[in-house]
């Protein structure tokens, strides 16, 4: 297990600035959502400046940059609360899976879509009765002449009914000795037939969820992302890349900023030692996560690093909520301005923070694994 991490560079801080400067002219509007929200036309913008896919080749609408720079990027417009959700899943997972396992004909009918902002991708992992379990998928892929033919549902599928595509983890073949063996991934496109889309309301009162069914769905055999029967191994480097971002520690800092600016005029020693603690364990993560970032960028595959940063850094998210209840003495008020609305905003979300992307318990897990303990 290795954590290293270093300081912005100076070309680091200028890009830094940038991003700042950018963000400040475009006023994007500011949101607790998951990611800020949607903004196509943000998106967009981003695309023109080269800052979604700037890891990937030229050939692909990238901009050959390295995952630091992205990951400065990333961290400033998280902080920033500006709308990424259009393009992130695209950007963050599929994008880089397609990359790494796609063909020749998926790398470039896709890449350079999500590389201009034009292009949403959606999560296809999560069923009913599986929870984090993924070997446990139940959604079959049956081969047919000239493809597959796919059966089933997938289930908390963020933004599923305004997204382009999806990539599917199926089963395709037998268990085996092993639960894992018998998965693939296939990449399909939400506009085809045979797909159906039902939103979910959640407790925020937001219909972002979904449950995408899949009615003898007809799928291409050129949609088969990567080897038959290599899902799992797919969808666990897929995984490293999801959970060990600057959006695993974020989705929240922008409340403790509103509580910093409550307690200038009344901060107590006592207050002063908690938000100190906040910032040493936000300081702490951040740089195990930049050190993730460090590790992508070497080729390696740091699963058991990102479940790290993952379950250290949703459950930060969710205490800081308690923190700011009790240090600025609000309650939650969805119809106040200021810190009681943003205090009911994150509220809402905050169950989900250690759910999205593998519960803790399932991450706990594969730290026991990885450290010898189980």
């Amino acid at each position: 297990m290795t954590f290293q991490a270093q300081a912005d560079t100076p070309q680091l801080a200028a890009l830094r600035r940038e991003v700042r400067e950018f963000v400040a002219s475009e006023r994007p509007t500011r949101s607790y959502e998951y990611l800020g929200g949607d903004d196509p036309e943000f998106s967009r913008k981003l695309g023109e400046k080269g800052w979604i896919g700037m890891c990937w080749p030229r050939a692909y609408g990238g901009s050959e940059r390295s995952l630091l720079e992205r990951y400065v990027i990333a961290e400033e417009l998280l902080v920033a609360r500006a709308p990424l959700g259009f393009h992130w899943i695209g950007d963050r997972q599929a994008g880089p899976l397609l990359l790494r396992y796609g063909t020749e004909e998926q790398k470039a009918a896709i890449l350079p879509r999500i590389a201009a902002g034009t292009c949403r991708f959606c999560i296809g992992m999560s069923e009913a009765d599986s929870g984090s379990d993924l070997a446990s998928v139940r959604t079959k892929a049956t081969a047919v002449s000239g493809g597959f033919v796919l059966t089933g549902a997938k289930l908390w599928t963020s933004g599923a009914h305004r997204s382009d595509f999806m990539i599917a983890l199926c089963r395709t073949g037998p268990r085996g000795v092993s639960r894992h063996e018998g998965l693939s991934q296939f990449l399909i496109d939400l506009r085809a037939p045979g797909v159906e889309c039902r939103q979910i309301e959640n407790i925020a009162r937001e219909r972002d969820f979904n449950e995408v069914v899949f009615h003898d769905m007809f799928v291409p055999a050129n949609c088969l992302v990567g080897g038959l029967g290599e899902g799992w191994k797919q969808v666990s480097d897929e995984l490293a890349l999801e959970r060990s971002g600057p959006e695993r520690f974020l989705s929240s800092f922008g409340l403790l900023l509103e509580l910093l600016d409550v307690l200038k005029a009344q901060a107590s020693p006592a207050a002063a030692r908690e938000v100190g603690r906040l910032v040493a364990h936000l300081a702490t993560v951040r740089h195990l996560s930049r050190s993730v970032a460090g590790l992508l960028q070497q080729g390696e595959v740091p699963a058991l690093e990102a479940a790290i940063v993952k379950d250290i850094g949703t459950n930060l998210e969710q205490e800081m909520c308690e923190v700011v209840r009790t240090l600025a003495g609000v309650e939650p008020d969805p119809q106040a301005e200021g810190l009681a609305g943003s205090l009911a905003q994150v509220l809402w979300r905050a169950p989900s923070f250690t759910l999205r992307g593998g519960t803790r318990e399932v991450l706990r897990g594969i730290i026991a694994r990885g450290v010898g303990a189980r």
